[in-house]
């Protein structure tokens, strides 16, 4: 799923590292808007899953949907809610197998 977002966003600050656990978080960088390429454009390189798994996406408007977009295209994905603030967003994908 990281990998899927690098094209996008670029390295994110950390890398989930802990095999066994059931919870991975990332932190993303927004993308430079005039010099990252488009989500649509982008090349997802996702992977396979093994099992389903559901992925928060928080941020500016901007970056949840351009994370949205970049995971439905490396996964199959299913939206299962949102949430928005006055400046930040917040949704909620089941990524499947």
């Amino acid at each position: 799923i990281v990998r899927a977002l690098e094209g996008v966003f670029g390295a994110p600050d950390g890398r989930p590292a802990d095999e066994g656990a059931t919870v991975h978080t990332a932190t993303f960088d927004a993308p430079d808007t005039r010099h990252a390429p488009d989500a649509s454009s982008a090349r997802p390189t996702g992977g396979a899953l093994s099992a389903p798994v559901t992925v928060t996406v928080q941020g500016t408007p901007q970056a949840v949907e351009a994370a949205s977009e970049t995971l439905s295209r490396a996964f199959t994905a299913r939206n299962e809610g949102a949430a928005s603030g006055d400046q930040e967003r917040e949704r909620q994908l089941l990524l499947v197998p």
